[in-house]
C-alpha cells in the first residue's frame, strides 16, 4: 500500500485512513489517523474495522466532500468500491485448520492457537458478507486467489489480477553482492557452509517442516537454515533437537533492510501450504538467489520450472525439494544461471508497474460509477443509504 499510495498521489487526491503511516511521503497524501486498540490482534481488527467507519463518517458530517472511489486492500469496510484481495481466508484455513490443532501442539500455545481460530472465523464470515456483492470491484495478486473466490460466486474472468511488485534499486544482485560478506559474517555463515533462507511469519504455512525434514534428509553439517520472521520457534525446538539439527538451524527476527538476509542466502526456500502470492520468493530471486516454492504460492506464477527456479507440486513434498537442493548444493555453475535468470524475470515486477495496472482499474471502475450516476440522475432513481435503487420520481 505504502508503494501504491505514492504512486497514485500523481494523479489521484488520495484521503488515506489508516492506524500509522510509515515509509510513505505524505506530501501529496492526506492522512486521517484512526485510534488503533492494542492486541489481541482479533479485538484490534474489529475496533479498526468499525473505527474507520466511524471516522470517515464523522468527516464527512464535518464538511468533508464524499470520495468518488473507495479502495481497501483487503477487508477493511463494507463500503469498498474496490478491493484488493491478498488471502482468501476461507481458504486459508481449509488448508491449514490440521496445523492449527491443539493436539499437535504444546499446551502453551494453545491460547495462540485458539486466538487464531477466532480470528479465521470472524474474517470467513466476512469475506462471505463483502465479497459476494457483485456491485464491489475484486482485483487480486494472483490468478490462484483469482480462482479461490469462487467459492464466493466470483468468476475469475470478472477478476484482475495484478501481481505484487518489489523495489529494484532495493532488491538486485548488486545490493546482494555488496553486502554478501557483512551478511555472512553478522550471521556466522562460514565461506564453505550453503545457506539456506526461508522469510515470513506463521512459519507452518510458509513450509517450515518441510524445509526441516529436507535437513534430515540431506543430513549435510555444510548446509545451514535461517529463518527469519514473526512466530514463535517453540514448536519447532523438539524436532531440531530430535533430528541434531541445533547448530544448522537458527532463527531470526526480521528486519528492515530485508536484504542483509538475502545476501547471506545461497537459496531460498518457500514450500508454502498455503500463499495467495508470497513475495519473500520474488524479492530472493531479484537479489540473483535461486527459489524453490510450491504451486500452492500465487508467486509460483512468475516462475518457469528450470529456468528462473523451481516449484514444487506439493509444499509437503520434502523429497523433491531434497533433490533442488542437493542439484544446487553440487552444481555452482547451475546455480548462478538460475540465480542470473531469476534476476531478469523479478525485475519485470516492479512497484510501477503494478501501480500502472492499478490505476488502469480504478480509472475504469471510476468511469462506470460516473456513467451509473449519470443515468439514474436522468431517469430521476434515488439510492438509499445502502445503494438499493429506491422510488423513481414521477
Amino acid at each position: 500500500m505504502a508503494e501504491q499510495v505514492e504512486r497514485l498521489a500523481q494523479d489521484y487526491d488520495i484521503l488515506l485512513y489508516s492506524n500509522a503511516v510509515r515509509d510513505v511521503d505524505l506530501g501529496k497524501i492526506t492522512w486521517r489517523r484512526v485510534p488503533a486498540l492494542p492486541r489481541p490482534h482479533l479485538f484490534a481488527y474489529a475496533w479498526w474495522v468499525l473505527a474507520n467507519h466511524f471516522c470517515r463518517w464523522r468527516d464527512a458530517r464535518n464538511g468533508g466532500a464524499a470520495p468518488a472511489l473507495v479502495y481497501s486492500p483487503g477487508i477493511n469496510c463494507f463500503d469498498a468500491d474496490v478491493i484488493s484481495v491478498h488471502v482468501v481466508f476461507a481458504e486459508f484455513y481449509g488448508r491449514a485448520r490440521h496445523a492449527l490443532e491443539f493436539g499437535g501442539h504444546p499446551v502453551l500455545t494453545w491460547p495462540r492457537l485458539a486466538h487464531r481460530h477466532l480470528y479465521y472465523r470472524l474474517l470467513m464470515r466476512l469475506e462471505r458478507l463483502v465479497y459476494t456483492r457483485k456491485k464491489t470491484v475484486l482485483t487480486t495478486v494472483s490468478a490462484r486467489a483469482a480462482r479461490s473466490l469462487q467459492r464466493y460466486g466470483r468468476e475469475e474472468s470478472e477478476i484482475t489480477v495484478i501481481h505484487h511488485g518489489l523495489d529494484p534499486e532495493r532488491f538486485n544482485p548488486e545490493a546482494r553482492a555488496r553486502l554478501r560478506e557483512e551478511a555472512r559474517g553478522t550471521l556466522g555463515i562460514k565461506e564453505d557452509e550453503f545457506c539456506l533462507l526461508l522469510v515470513g511469519n506463521d512459519w507452518k504455512n510458509k513450509g517450515l517442516p518441510t524445509a526441516l525434514e529436507c535437513m534430515d534428509r540431506l543430513w549435510e553439517p555444510r548446509i545451514r537454515l535461517l529463518v527469519a520472521g514473526q512466530d514463535t520457534a517453540e514448536p519447532y525446538r523438539q524436532t531440531i533437537e530430535r533430528l541434531h539439527l541445533e547448530k544448522q538451524v537458527t532463527f531470526l527476527p526480521p528486519r528492515p533492510d530485508v536484504e542483509f538476509y538475502y545476501a547471506a542466502a545461497d537459496l531460498y526456500v518457500g514450500p508454502s501450504l498455503e500463499d495467495a502470492f508470497g513475495l519473500p520468493p520474488l524479492e530472493a530471486m531479484a537479489c540473483g538467489v535461486p527459489a524453490i516454492t510450491s504451486a500452492q504460492a500465487g508467486v509460483s506464477e512468475v516462475i518457469t520450472e528450470g529456468k528462473d527456479g523451481f516449484v514444487l507440486d506439493h509444499g509437503e513434498d520434502s523429497e523433491r525439494m531434497s533433490e533442488i537442493i542437493t542439484l544446487l548444493f553440487e552444481n555452482e555453475s547451475l546455480r548462478r544461471r538460475i540465480g542470473e535468470n531469476a534476476a531478469k524475470t523479478a525485475k519485470q515486477y516492479s512497484w510501477d508497474h503494478n501501480a500502472e495496472q492499478l490505476r488502469t482499474l480504478l480509472s475504469k471502475v471510476l468511469q462506470q460509477k460516473e456513467l451509473q450516476a449519470g443515468i439514474e440522475k436522468e431517469v430521476g432513481i434515488r439510492d438509499t443509504a445502502y445503494g438499493v435503487p429506491g422510488k423513481i420520481r414521477e
